[in-house]
């Protein structure tokens, strides 16, 4: 078992989705309760609300935990034993951000845009280079810390962090898989902690290759949600994936709202966004975008569709409102608990494929089975994949590759190629307009983009 005070960073503290649930997880495991956690953002008006709502949650529940609320990253990293990482940089959700806008005035409609496809490219070299100036500085002030990421594109940055800080130790994590299990488990008509299940893949589109009741030896559970498929009112729940189940045999991790950007066969036409995602088809359906300011100061750019969520934290800091302190779903709390106590968890996360999945490219990034304990991560073997769920991966990994190429040479030709062979964009759109699709998000995202040269492909034959 450990010794010591964990020190846990949570860098992007700001975040209104996540530093809420990922503190008082951490808070509710008493092997973590007395350690000391590290806030660090760099929006002080959204520390000025985290900060007072991570002290009431250690004075409401007693323990000793210890806070540093900051706005200075080395501080809060300085003799980090764990550091989480959750911020975005420049666009992030609101509907209509130029990674939206500008594809769809070229016929290209997603849906999110944040994790393939055009959008998750150019939202991935706005990101990268912030990610990598916070491993350099895990390098110099604590190398032996757990990197636990949940920052998107995921896959291509953590493709990208493990080929160039490969001597730091680091897991990408996400809340589909587990996610996905609760609502399998309502489709099938059993608890969820009744599931026993077996899930790999890349991240947002990992695969339930094995769905049983109660242990390995239960019940198979597809029977079951293959009559879920023909079931209208269960259907309507999840058109894309049952689709994607109904032709390729398995349920997939993400939802139908972001499987159908992943995919060629969904938002391709006016019609298709109509049949499969109706409540996504017609403008306007989601609130624009507009600046909000709260008591506590100036949150710009805050969507106001998450001005709710801000309200929310500013009335459970001042004491005015309740707080939720049952565990969440996600991995976090569970991994770093694992560590310090030596008790053995289980999780799906995303690693180098270090021939994990052995029809998938080696060095792409995997998301499968992890076992954590006192002695590190632990990631399965899976072994192949079904043919038919491999060769749908591959069509996004190959937009990763490219992008991350693209990156790392910082090649503009390269990043071109990889929005051009993406699924989706390359149905929906002209090979030339998707070349003026990326020269427009290039000047929409100068301010984050710099040194990217234009090599065009030189014909041989």
């Amino acid at each position: 078992m450990a010794t010591g005070r964990p020190k846990i960073a949570l860098i992007g503290a700001g975040s209104a989705t996540f530093a809420r649930r990922l503190i008082a997880d951490v808070l509710s495991w008493p092997e973590l309760s007395g350690g000391d956690i590290a806030l660090m953002d760099v929006d002080q008006g959204r520390l000025d609300l985290i900060g007072p709502l991570a002290a009431r949650m250690i004075r409401d529940l007693g323990v000793g935990a210890h806070l540093t609320v900051t706005t200075d990253r080395k501080v809060a990293l300085e003799g980090a034993d764990y550091v989480i990482t959750t911020l975005a940089v420049g666009y992030a959700y609101e509907p209509d951000r130029p990674d939206v806008a500008i594809p769809e005035a070229h016929g290209l409609h997603q849906t999110v845009a944040d994790t393939i496809g055009v959008g998750g490219v150019f939202r991935y070299l706005r990101t990268m280079p912030t990610l990598l100036e916070i491993g350099r500085e895990i390098e110099r002030v604590c190398p032996h810390a757990l990197w636990l990421n949940y920052v998107n594109p995921m896959a291509m940055i953590m493709w990208t962090i493990g080929k160039v800080l490969p001597g730091i130790r680091n897991v990408g994590l996400c809340h589909s898989v587990q996610g996905t299990a609760e609502r399998l488990a309502t489709f099938v008509g059993v608890d969820h902690t009744e599931l026993a299940y077996n899930v790999a893949g890349i991240n947002h589109q990992a695969w339930f290759l094995d769905l049983r009741h109660g242990t390995y030896r239960g019940e198979d559970l597809y029977p079951r949600l293959r009559e879920a498929l023909h079931d209208p009112v269960r259907y309507e729940q999840d058109r894309v994936r049952f689709e994607v189940m109904r032709h390729f045999g398995y349920f997939v991790t993400e939802s139908s709202r972001h499987m159908a950007e992943y995919v060629p066969w969904f938002r391709r036409t006016a019609a298709d966004r109509e049949r499969y995602t109706p409540e996504l088809a017609a403008p306007g359906t989601v609130a624009p975008a507009t600046p909000v300011a709260t008591p506590a100061g100036s949150l710009a750019s805050v969507p106001a569709y998450r001005a709710p969520l801000w309200e929310t934290i500013r009335q459970q800091a001042a004491g005015e409102a309740p707080i939720d302190y049952v565990r969440s779903r996600e991995y976090c709390s569970a991994i770093i608990r694992a560590v310090e106590s030596g008790v053995p968890f289980r999780f799906n996360g995303n690693v180098p494929n270090t021939g994990l999945i052995t029809n998938l490219p080696d060095g792409c990034n995997v998301e499968v089975p992890i076992f954590v304990d006192n002695a590190g991560l632990h990631p399965v073997h899976v072994g192949d994949l079904p043919a038919q769920l491999a060769g749908i991966n591959r069509t996004n990994v190959n937009v990763q590759e490219l992008a991350v190429q693209g990156f790392l040479d910082r090649d503009r030709e390269a990043i071109f190629q990889a929005c051009a062979l993406d699924p989706l964009a390359s149905a929906s759109a002209p090979i030339d307009a998707i070349r003026t699709m990326v020269d427009e998000l290039f000047v929409a995202n100068a301010k984050w983009l710099d040194g990217y040269e234009s090599r065009r492909a030189q014909a041989h034959g």
